[in-house]
């Protein structure tokens, strides 16, 4: 089963004069690990795996005793098993910590639906609280009504500006002091890329910090950010009796055959051809000829340095909704304010808001095009 948005990770059964568990040394090896290519029993890759995500958690200081946690859940894979390690860790490990889960209904007929009945179950499952933030309840928009409006070429731009807020707007009806969200080292290394390709240097510069939105009402931070998306997968699928968890995928997303795990990037119905997409698979190409690639452009995205002549943008408030926002009204404002007035192009693009969401939209979009082809405009520039 080959093609190009397939990409496996071995789970051979333990097998008569297969090797020995590099770590115990005692049971055999029951796969090998894609981020370092050890092979190891079943028992420790779990041992490892939970050990890694708590030092990360640790060496951070990602979390402080008494505050209460929100997990941005989505139902998927990424999202579920960080409720199920970071349920077990608060445990283990004593962190103190009150958790939630929170999701964001986009309003996908067919998709999100289905994947919220997920969450649900982890609800009971995990015995932790729910909150499902809806785009129909703060907008007045659904992402299919959007769509009808739109069309498929922007509407991510809509979804992933909305979601964003979305999570901290119900973050904040939970009292929550942090969200946690399920970024995977896959996750932020592609990130990196289309930052590079973008030239968005005041995005480059805080895309791999593991926590961000300090500066903001609701802190964001990322354990997974060492870990590989292949043992994310890994982790619940192994039948050990301890552990049960339950995610949502679809038939194209996820499947195992002749000992392999395979994933298929699902973009979303809505973006079949997300630019995310290209970035992904040029990862993927990569972590095949060399594991630890992944791991190198995050090291190498911490590395970069901004010119210190360059002006960045500063963070400020929305005069609207009072959200964060570097321009007088925020992206989720002026994409709304579009969809309200019967011109949903009005906010795509990289422009000003306030006055400039009154200018014609077709400039607008071609100066953004302008300014996206190039590595160095007015956001910075690389400093190696």
């Amino acid at each position: 089963m080959d093609g190009p948005g397939a990409e496996g990770a071995r789970l051979p059964p333990a097998r008569a004069g297969s090797r020995l568990c590099v770590r115990c040394g005692e049971r055999k090896a029951a796969l090998k690990r894609p981020k370092t290519l050890e092979q190891i029993c079943r028992e420790c890759f779990y041992i490892v795996f939970e050990d890694e995500i708590h030092q990360t958690i640790v060496e951070n200081s990602l979390f402080k005793a008494g505050e209460r946690v929100a997990i941005g859940a989505s139902g998927g894979k990424d999202s579920t098993v960080l409720a199920h390690v970071l349920s077990e860790l608060n445990c283990h490990h004593n962190y103190g910590l009150d958790l939630f889960l929170l999701s964001v209904d986009e309003g996908i007929t067919g998709y999100r639906d289905d994947s919220l009945e997920t969450v649900k179950r982890n609800e009971i499952q995990y015995g932790l609280p729910l909150k499902i933030a809806s785009y129909k309840d703060l907008y007045g928009w659904t992402m299919d009504n959007i769509v009808k409006a739109i069309g498929l070429k922007n509407n991510c731009t809509f979804c992933g500006v909305f979601r964003r807020q979305a999570l901290d707007r119900g973050a904040a009806l939970l009292k929550a002091d942090k969200i946690v969200t399920g970024h995977s080292a896959d996750d932020i290394a592609e990130t990196v890329l289309l930052n590079i390709l973008r030239g968005d240097i005041a995005r480059l510069s805080r895309c791999t910090f593991i926590t961000t939105g300090e500066d903001g009402p609701i802190p964001r931070c990322k354990p997974f950010k060492y870990t590989y998306e292949k043992e994310i997968v890994i982790y619940p699928v192994y039948e050990i009796s301890y552990i049960f968890i339950s995610f949502f995928t679809t038939p194209t997303l996820f499947k195992i055959e002749n000992g392999l795990i395979w994933l298929y990037h699902d973009p979303g119905i809505y973006s079949p051809n997300a630019y995310r997409g290209f970035a992904r698979e040029f990862i993927k190409d990569l972590e095949r000829m060399r594991p630890r690639a992944i791991l190198d452009i995050i090291k190498s995205g911490e590395n970069f340095r901004i010119s210190t002549t360059r002006r960045m943008p500063e963070q400020g408030t929305c005069e609207r909704c009072g959200y964060i926002s570097s321009q007088k009204l925020c992206k989720a404002c002026v994409l709304l304010d579009g969809l309200n007035r019967g011109l949903p192009k009005l906010g795509i693009g990289r422009t000003k808001a306030g006055a400039g969401a009154e200018s014609d939209g077709k400039q607008r979009t071609k100066r953004s095009e302008r300014n996206t082809s190039s590595l160095q405009g007015k956001h910075g520039n690389f400093d190696f």
